[in-house]
């Protein structure tokens, strides 16, 4: 285990506005990955009235290595869940939500319709908003992503987390190339609509990789990137192997624009949807 470095300390801060976001996510029974993921930018984010929902319930049926998320075999969706995120939204005065899940294999559509209903029961009922879905691999079924795209989305997001060769190790469930083709058959489904990935770094990828992985997601036409630190949540989880310094992202960052992202954020506390609305210049 290494020690973690000054840029990675933050503050535990209190405040009448973290608060009300705590009540008005309760009030909702709307669930949030900033709890559940245990992120470290949660009272950031909710000093500024903003969360990222997850559905679909809080069990996930893969288990990757480094996602705080537990794994077993989950229970059925739940009917009520578009009306709860609803109801969070406009609590909280959202005009940009991000809705995440865990990965449903046990659902033939891997819960894409449930992500359909929670967009469209957004759409119905808040003036303007703007959505961003943060989706699973679906198994690369274009049919899921068609669906997730049919109430109207503004981003679609797929996180392709780590280089080729951690696969095997860090998500040993899933597949490099099928998330690649997720990000491709979307903007086969929507031109319009900006595909956005993420990678976490300090698994022990080398730069070399990490190129090679930003190469890729611009080869399946990506336009947005994130790129964060990897911290290691409680558990029998992957290990860091390092914590990349401030400087090095700010390379990472300058690269991926070479490479053609349109927008890229990059920094050791960046996760996926992190000032998500700026990013998106939404």
């Amino acid at each position: 285990m290494i020690a973690k470095p000054l840029w990675l300390r933050r503050p535990i801060i209190a405040s009448d506005k973290i608060t009300a976001t705590r009540k008005a996510l309760k009030d909702a029974s709307a669930n949030t990955v900033c709890e559940s993921a245990n992120c470290p930018n949660l009272c950031e984010c909710f000093d500024r009235g903003v969360a990222t929902f997850i559905i679909l319930g809080d069990i996930c049926t893969r288990g990757c290595r480094f996602c705080a998320l537990r794994s077993g075999k989950p229970l059925p969706p739940d009917a009520s869940e578009p009306q709860k995120i609803c109801d969070a939204v406009a609590a909280l005065a959202l005009k940009y939500a991000v809705i995440t899940s865990v990965t449903r294999d046990d659902i033939p559509d891997g819960g894409a319709a449930h992500f359909a209903e929670v967009i469209s029961s957004l759409k119905g009922r808040i003036k303007d908003i703007r959505i961003e879905a943060l989706v699973p691999d679906f198994a690369g079924s274009i049919s899921s992503i068609r669906t997730v795209h049919g109430p109207g989305l503004d981003v679609f997001a797929h996180n392709l987390d780590t280089v080729r060769r951690l696969y095997g190790t860090v998500k040993p469930r899933s597949d490099y190339e099928v998330s690649l083709s997720v990000l491709r058959k979307s903007r086969d489904v929507s031109r319009d609509t900006p595909t956005k990935s993420g990678l976490m770094l300090g698994l022990g990828e080398t730069a070399d990789e990490i190129l090679s992985a930003m190469e890729d997601l611009r080869a399946a036409d990506c336009e947005i990137l994130t790129l964060g630190q990897y911290l290691k949540p409680a558990g029998g989880k992957a290990e860091e192997t390092e914590f990349v310094p401030p400087k090095m992202f700010a390379k990472y960052e300058e690269m991926a624009y070479n490479l053609g992202f349109a927008r890229v954020s990059a920094g050791p506390f960046v996760r996926s949807s992190y000032y998500a609305a700026c990013l998106n210049n939404i």
